[in-house]
């Protein structure tokens, strides 16, 4: 199976940045569950650094060695295939030797250098785009990456446009213009709902439209969609108002499973 199906649903989904290792292993638990009980293709998400904090305060998470060894043990215990951000073109050879997923920042998705090298390691590559770019700018990242050599596959990622200064939209025309470049389309279900930096040193947003949106995206083509997920979202040390509480996604996974059949 392609890592990045168009034939048949799959999703994105763990913990915004990681925690700790009884984190990873307690959503893993429930994703490995999921996508054995509904056979459906799970990636394992989290972040090792998030770099792009809206202050120097916030949690950053373990680092990239320590991070990267708690998702091998992820890669190696579960058989899920993982995935996590990569900021700069210095981390990502030793990046690639763990994950099976590279991901562009949505902040960092006009980073040249950072294409060249992801197609340096033939690994998949998943960009998000940026909240400043329109849906066909989308089809130049796609290039830098082909560009650089790699036929791995991509998936694209929306996760809303910025819309004035305390808010993001998702303009449903991405899925066809985005779908156009020939790489999988995905749906940020989670981070298209943020208020970025509404609570001054950190970002606020409203999770309880993420199900309206999501099934909206899949009803229109979304070939998969992307959750952040957590047991308890208001401990949760990054993205805690956008967070999916861990025990809903099935109940979710289970709706679009059924719009995805209807639309197929």
């Amino acid at each position: 199976m392609s890592m990045f199906p168009k034939d048949k649903f799959f999703i994105i989904a763990g913990p915004c940045v990681i925690e700790s290792l009884q984190l990873l292993e307690t959503v893993a638990t429930s994703l490995k569950m999921l996508a054995q009980k509904l056979d459906i293709h799970v990636i394992f998400k989290s972040s090792f650094d998030k770099a792009n904090r809206s202050s120097t305060s916030g949690f950053r998470g373990p680092g990239q060695a320590k991070g990267l060894a708690m998702l091998n043990t992820i890669k190696q215990k579960f058989s899920l295939p993982v995935l996590s951000d990569i900021h700069t073109p210095a981390m990502i050879a030793e990046a690639a030797k763990v994950l099976d997923v590279l991901q562009i920042p949505a902040f960092l998705a006009r980073q040249s250098d950072l294409y060249i090298e992801a197609a340096k390691t033939g690994k998949a590559l998943n960009i998000k785009k940026g909240q400043f770019m329109a849906p066909a700018e989308m089809q130049q990242a796609l290039e830098k990456f082909r560009s650089a050599g790699s036929l791995a596959p991509v998936a694209l990622t929306e996760r809303g446009s910025f819309f004035g200064y305390g808010d993001l939209v998702v303009d449903f025309r991405s899925i066809d213009i985005m779908k156009e470049t020939g790489a999988a389309y995905i749906f940020d279900a989670t981070h298209s709902m943020q208020k970025p930096a509404a609570l001054k040193n950190k970002s606020g947003g409203d999770r309880k439209y993420l199900r309206s949106l999501a099934l909206a995206q899949v009803a229109a083509g979304a070939h998969g969609v992307f959750i952040e997920v957590h047991p308890h979202p208001h401990a949760a040390k990054s993205d805690a108002a956008t967070q999916l509480p861990l025990a809903d996604l099935e109940p979710l996974v289970k709706d679009m499973l059924k719009v995805y059949a209807c639309v197929h």
